[in-house]
């Protein structure tokens, strides 16, 4: 019950609450929308302050949901509680949108992609926001539905240029990680004055001086707790001191009991089954009455807490669970049978299974069957964390040895899925049995288990192998894809010589070779052999981007390309990695792709396209609350050249990002000229021996070595360098050992052979670079006319590419040789972040704010807000003046 002042509505003591709120409201109706979560113990006075803040939204629509901690299992309830008044607008969404939606929400079959259900609901709410300012409030959301949740907190992040304002109140205790990094304001208890204030008006009858301070003691200026336990004082002998629960909720949950207790038992039974049902239907509460043999209309006026009308209500969550926990076992299971019965099976499956699982007192296979299709249709509707829930009841019910694993196993994958790893972890100690099948599935989740909580007894790749291992006599087929998983996972996390030994193990296939068993005996080879022996298995497989192998792992396709210096090959996987994403819609699959296609990108000089395409999966990261991948952002920084931004970037990475770290400060620093420290950044990474990165950082030691008068590691890098080049037998490589061997021999041939291997490829940066070290050998000789022409031959596409250390230090050695370089042209994107950057060419391109919202998952009213400050910094005034500006058009 809220605490209230009776003269003028406003809940006591909470004047900062309200203007807090009320602050919130006047920036919404600015076109400034946000979200605040209140947090707080039960019965603090959270769901007062939302009951006034909605009274007070003067000229706003409201719209409202509450989480119910019994619908936690349903994907989308409190979403779609939400947004039923509005619902009539999703016919303006985008095709996709409005599919998404109406999946999400049941109105259509068809799977709905929890970004997509995210993306269409904000559609929904700007559209609706149009009219009016629009005020959404979410109470109870400790117990939202993960899907909603989700949701919600998308659209929390994404309404800063919206007349929208959102408002959650959540227990104290919640453990919600999809709120966790909205503003929060914490409700503390009521002072004293304001305490006894409304005490004194719950009073019914005078009450000793003794049990008052006994009240007000154990109230701790809880607004509920002040209410409430007034009447129960003479019932629970008050005045001789209280029993102690340990926390205030726990005292009024239990005044909540006491008062249940007086109850006859048709009328107790009554209360069992409205706090059994979360939605709160009437009709459904007087069937399931009419089938428990209960007189509703006569038990029902006698029943405190609850509210019989068109809704069934308790006065406040904690006196439904009061009255719940209060009932016997029995009286539970009865309660639910009743609803089950009474539940439409037709219009409301779920929760029909939902009931009939609770109702059970033990196996049930009826019971775990209708869980088990009611898991089918929440993972359709995107509703992984209630497909898991479902799923574990199914496996709890089942009574089969064999299929309770199955049902195990298929909620550990989908606990895993929706991030409940510790959950996924308890049920995996649950299979057991003799079959190499289920023990082999149980390894493989137990290694991804491994790999994504980065912890563990074992590695990720002792799982894999050890399924492998198993599955080779039974299905050899999915022992080589295991097998294969593990060398992705051993490159990946290291150990990759012991899962190449153990993959020497793996069946071999009754017919013709595969992409897999290539693979497998390619990546043995390169352990055991090296490169060349490598190369020649493996450089057909991994010189096909559209071979279906790497559709399931791009990442390995591109490491083994990057390790051979395979060019072609790491643009069209990462390509087909980024198309894949897209046409799925897939928003897990898309950032991991655009990521690989911003680095290849990068290679070529383009940080035009590779700003675009950074920018685009960060927008996703953000709007999907995961974390962007950062190692293009290192390439992006190494090669733009400029110290104190990219030395913040890579201080900033998390260790584990340490290789890419060591090779982009390397990349820095040489073209800084800081040599010393890029022998140093090279070394490392060189030493790690990774696929892919260490490769990479040869030619950077090199360079280093031979400018810091280092010519034995020079010389042992540059056959390590050959080795890898020399297998693959690509131009770019060749190209790269060329000038890496010029470095080292001092013969002015092999420059001239890197210029020409490089002369036709799209790589640009490395074809300045191959002509930068030419230059700087021919002033070294006291060719300066020679000199000048390599130089400007590196100047030139260096400073129109924005690669800015690279191409000052060209500068530097034309000076040298008496000639002025031309200064690089102030480019519009140098005071732009990555964002705008993107907003700005996607506008000069010709985009309206409505396409460019759809691309970065934004408004677009934000997007015109991030117009107005792109115009701003440029000093511009039209869209059309972004046209053919440098760095933009």
């Amino acid at each position: 019950m809220p605490a209230r002042n009776t003269d003028t509505d406003v809940p006591l003591g909470r004047q900062d609450e309200i203007r807090r709120l009320g602050a919130l409201l006047d920036e919404a109706r600015q076109g400034r929308g946000g979200a605040l979560v209140l947090r707080g113990e039960p019965g603090i006075g959270k769901s007062a302050l939302l009951e006034h803040l909605c009274r007070g939204a003067s000229g706003f629509r409201t719209l409202g949901a509450s989480g119910a901690e019994f619908e936690m299992e349903l994907p989308f309830a409190a979403l779609h509680q939400l947004l039923a008044p509005v619902t009539d607008g999703l016919a303006a969404l985008p095709g996709p949108h409005r599919t998404a939606l109406r999946g999400a929400f049941g109105l259509e079959s068809g799977a709905a992609d929890p970004f997509l259900v995210g993306v269409g609901s904000l559609g929904l709410l700007t559209e609706t926001a149009a009219e009016r300012p629009l005020l959404c409030v979410i109470d109870d959301a400790q117990w939202l539905d993960r899907a909603s949740a989700k949701a919600l907190a998308f659209l929390a992040r994404r309404v800063a240029a919206e007349p929208v304002a959102l408002v959650f109140a959540a227990r104290e205790t919640s453990t919600m990680p999809e709120l966790a990094g909205l503003p929060a304001h914490r409700l503390r208890g009521l002072g004293e004055a304001d305490a006894r204030a409304l005490l004194d008006a719950a009073l019914r009858a005078p009450l000793d001086e003794r049990v008052r301070d006994r009240i007000l003691a154990e109230a701790r200026g809880n607004p509920l707790a002040l209410v409430e336990l007034p009447r129960t004082a003479g019932l629970a002998g008050m005045a001789g001191g209280f029993a102690q629960p340990d926390s205030v909720p726990a005292v009024i949950e239990q005044s909540f009991r006491t008062r249940l207790e007086l109850l006859e038992p048709s009328a107790r039974l009554l209360v069992t089954v409205a706090a059994a049902d979360p939605i709160g239907d009437p009709g459904l509460l007087w069937r399931a009455a009419e089938l428990l043999g209960i007189d509703a209309s006569a038990a029902a006026g006698s029943v405190p807490l609850v509210e019989f009308g068109t809704r069934i209500r308790f006065s406040h969550p904690l006196a439904r669970s009061a009255a719940y926990r209060a009932a016997a076992p029995e009286d539970r299971r009865r309660a639910h049978e009743a609803l089950a019965a009474a539940t439409d099976p037709l219009a409301d499956p779920d929760r029909r299974a939902w009931h009939r699982a609770q109702a059970a007192a033990g196996p049930d296979e009826e019971a775990a069957a209708a869980l088990e299709a009611s898991a089918t249709r929440a993972q359709e509707r995107g509703g992984v964390a209630a497909a898991a829930a479902f799923l574990e009841r199914a496996a709890a019910l089942t009574a089969g040895p064999v299929r309770r694993a199955e049902r195990a196993l298929a909620a550990a994958r989908a606990k895993l899925a929706a991030g409940e790893f510790d959950a996924a972890a308890d049920l995996l100690t649950t299979v057991t049995g003799e079959d190499p099948g289920t023990a082999a599935e149980a390894d493989l989740l137990r290694g991804k288990l491994s790999f994504a909580r980065r912890r563990g007894d074992e590695g990720p790749t002792a799982h894999l192998l050890r399924a492998a291992a198993r599955l080779a006599a039974v299905d050899p087929d999915r022992s080589r894809e295991c097998y294969l998983d593990a060398v992705e996972m051993g490159i990946l996390l290291g150990g990759l010589d012991q899962v190449a030994e153990a993959a020497r193990n793996a069946p071999l296939p009754d017919g013709p070779s595969t992409s897999t068993t290539g693979l497998l005996a390619g990546v043995i080879a390169l352990v055991g052999e090296g490169h060349r022996a490598a190369g020649e298995i493996l450089g057909p497989v991994v010189g096909d981007p559209d071979d279906e192998v790497w559709a399931a792992r791009p990442s390995l396709g591109y490491l083994l390309a990057a390790e051979f210096w395979n060019f072609d090959a790491m643009h069209g996987i990462a390509a087909r990695a980024a198309a894949a994403g897209r046409r799925s819609g897939s928003f897990h699959a898309l950032p991991a792709g655009l990521a690989m296609q911003a680095t290849t990108t990068a290679h070529t000089g383009d940080l035009g396209a590779t700003t675009e395409l950074i920018s685009e999966e960060e927008a996703i990261a953000d709007a999907t609350g995961a974390a962007p991948l950062v190692y293009p952002r290192l390439h992006l920084a190494a090669l733009r050249g400029r110290r104190p931004e990219a030395l913040d970037l890579f201080a900033s990475v998390d260790e584990r990002m340490s290789l890419s770290v060591q090779w982009a400060t390397a990349v820095l620093c040489n073209g800084l000229g800081d040599y010393a420290a890029a022998l140093e950044a090279a070394r490392r990474a060189v030493e790690n021996g990774a696929v892919g990165t260490a490769g990479l950082a040869l030619p950077e030691l090199i360079e280093a070595a031979v400018r810091c008068g280092r010519r034995g590691p020079a010389a042992a890098a540059l056959s390590d360098l050959q080795e890898r080049t020399r297998a693959g037998g690509h131009a770019w490589g060749l190209g790269v050992e060329a000038y890496a061997r010029a470095l080292v021999t001092d013969d002015e041939n092999a420059y001239r052979e890197a210029i020409d291997l490089l002369q036709d490829s799209t790589l640009t940066v490395y074809r300045a670079r191959a002509h930068l070290l030419y230059g700087e050998w021919l002033r070294r000789q006291g060719r300066r006319r020679d000199a000048r022409a390599a130089l400007r031959s590196a100047h030139e596409p260096l400073t129109d590419l924005g690669i800015e250390s690279f191409a000052e230090r060209a500068a530097g050695e034309l000076r040298a040789t008496g000639e002025h370089a031309r200064s690089r042209t102030a480019q519009a994107s140098d005071q732009l972040t990555l964002q705008e950057t993107h907003i700005a060419r996607l506008v000069a391109e010709g985009a309206t704010s409505k396409e460019v919202a759809a691309t970065l998952f934004l408004s677009p009213r934000t997007v015109d807000a991030h117009l107005r400050n792109i115009f701003r910094k440029l000093g511009l005034t039209s869209r059309r003046q972004l046209r053919g500006l440098p760095g933009i058009g």
